[in-house]
């Protein structure tokens, strides 16, 4: 059946049921058949009508009296026995419904027939997000922010409860399920069109991965954002489709090269990301002799950027397991414990420039920056940050740079989700050398602020009627610079810079004001708030997009003769 909980309400309730109408006919054949007189003294059948009415108040213990006439003693007799065996068939009865309104079969049943709804009432665009926790309950934060609504599906059921006293608004549907479930994710709409993406970051590579795959299985146009700490994963990911693939030790890594080679592309990438604005000091780390204290997935892509970029790099890690494929290739290795004075001093801790603490014990890390101080107080310290809490012992410690994967899947899912094109100007980005990077920094600071607004505008008839219904005309084009007019006064110029245009799987950096735009472009801009609005209006409101194109004013202009304007 399409509903359970109806099922198991027939189910539960059959018996009840079956003894209530017994019980009820007997006494309503009864009392019909038993002789009574009437108010003259004549005999007397009372009806089906007057039994049934006669029997229904006086089984629910109401008593209104012996109706319609006075009884006879037979049928007094009978009635006795009629309130009992009826009282005890509605007894029985109401105690069946109260044991199957406590019955926790049922009650998830009713729960889940309310998420269904739920979902299915959801009109604008949402997000499913498999898991709760930190991590995730900031995403659905920033995504709400960008109005777009979230589902969530969670196994543990205290953590759903987390969820709920959360008290978002709108509400989040929530599903007590666990996440790999293909039931699970259809009742959280996955087949629905207005379903954007299935979020999935969880610690369990494998887990991800079997996610990954049945969502594409039951939907292959929904978006998979992904988490992976392996380049096994990670490539797997890829051949089935996943369009954002996340590797916060990866990503780390990437800063860092920044850090060493462009750390003004770096500042840009966390202006992009709401992070830091555009006056912030860029990170840059210096070049020599390095100290990582920690293997792991993170030293891994640690060590790949190291010496690529011709960093002298010792490692110290305790478990000669992780190490072994490892010393293949580097011979800079102490298998040991970093939070050792000693074993600092055996790497070259009092030579290194600086010191990576990069193991997943927070504490540890903070012993073995707070011993690499001690002997070598110049050193540039770089820790990784596991746990979130209000507390950071990093921040009071006077660490240099930290770095929190936590906060970094965050960021990079919650931008690839709601800023796709902001996502790929980074990605785009981390190509570029240090010279492009402070001519762009400069260029935003001069002609908007330090920190310029990011908006992005894709042409077509959601976000930019007016000016798709323009170019469908075939002797119609479109100039770039249309977005960059003052809706106030055509001739003076918003603060305004065009940062991207994606156009297919072709894609334009910095694009000039005289290019050239087509229906479906992606377009990025830096602007301030004036320039939002105005680009806004113009890309929607027919009279401040015929100003700006004719620099003629439109008072009125009837819907039947719009097209024929032009």
């Amino acid at each position: 059946m399409n509903s359970s909980s109806l099922w198991i309400v027939l189910q539960r309730m059959r018996i009840p049921f079956v003894v209530i109408v017994v019980t009820y006919s007997i006494a309503v054949i009864g009392l019909v058949s038993i002789d009574g007189v009437d108010s003259q003294g004549k005999p007397y059948n009372m009806s089906i009508f007057d039994a049934f009415y006669f029997v229904t108040y006086t089984a629910t213990t109401i008593g209104f009296g012996e109706v319609p006439y006075e009884f006879t003693y037979d049928q007094r007799l009978f009635t006795s026995f009629a309130i009992y065996i009826t009282v005890l068939g509605w007894f029985y009865g109401i105690g069946s419904l109260v044991s199957l309104l406590q019955d926790k079969l049922f009650l998830s049943e009713i729960y889940k027939a309310n998420f269904r709804r739920s979902v299915k009432s959801l009109k604008k665009d949402f997000i499913i997000v498999l898991g709760y926790n930190y991590i995730t309950s900031e995403i659905i934060k920033k995504s709400m922010e960008a109005n777009m609504r979230a589902v969530v599906v969670e196994r543990e059921k205290v953590r759903a409860d987390e969820l709920i006293l959360e008290g978002f608004t709108p509400s989040v549907p929530v599903l007590v399920s666990d996440a790999h479930s293909s039931v699970a994710l259809e009742m959280a709409g996955i087949h629905q069109r207005n379903c954007k993406a299935v979020v999935s970051l969880f610690e369990d590579d494998e887990l991800n991965l079997r996610i990954a795959l049945t969502s594409k299985i039951l939907n292959p146009h929904v978006k998979l954002a992904i988490k992976s700490t392996t380049q096994n994963h990670t490539e797997n990911l890829r051949d089935i489709g996943a369009e954002i693939i996340e590797n916060p030790f990866s990503i780390i890594s990437d800063q860092i090269q920044l850090a060493l080679k462009a750390p003004t592309i770096l500042m840009l990438e966390k202006w992009l990301y709401q992070i830091d604005n555009l006056d912030a000091h860029p990170m840059t780390l210096p070049h020599g002799k390095y100290v990582v204290c920690g293997f792991g997935r993170m030293g891994n892509s640690l060590y790949k950027v190291l010496n690529e970029n011709g960093i002298d790099t010792v490692f110290l890690d305790i478990d000669q397991n992780v190490l072994m494929d490892f010393r293949n290739r580097c011979e800079n290795i102490i298998i040991n414990n970093a939070d050792d004075k000693q074993n600092l001093i055996k790497a070259g801790i009092e030579d290194a420039v600086a010191i990576i603490a990069a193991t997943n014990d927070d504490t540890t890390n903070l012993s073995i920056l707070t011993t690499a101080k001690k002997i070598n107080p110049k050193i540039v310290t770089i820790v990784r940050e596991n746990e979130i809490v209000d507390f950071s012992i990093f921040e009071n410690s006077h660490v240099n740079h930290i770095f929190m994967p936590s906060k970094i899947l965050i960021y990079k899912t919650t931008n690839a989700l709601v800023n796709p094109i902001s996502d790929k100007m980074v990605r785009i980005m981390a190509t570029k050398d240090e010279a492009w990077g402070q001519h762009l920094a400069c260029e935003l600071v001069q002609k908007i602020s330090i920190n310029p607004i990011i908006l992005e505008l894709t042409l077509n008839k959601n976000e930019a009627c007016e000016v798709v219904e323009y170019l469908e005309k075939e002797e119609h084009s479109l100039k770039l610079d249309v977005f960059l007019k003052s809706r106030r006064n055509r001739k003076q110029h918003n603060n305004v810079v065009p940062l991207l245009i994606m156009r297919k799987d072709d894609w334009i950096l910095q694009p000039e004001w005289d290019e050239e735009i087509m229906i479906g472009d992606e377009i990025l801009f830096a602007c301030d708030e004036n320039a939002k609005e105005d680009i806004e209006y113009i890309a929607n409101n027919w009279y401040e997009f015929y100003y700006i194109v004719t620099g003629k004013e439109k008072n009125y202009i009837p819907f039947l003769h719009k097209k024929e304007i032009f």
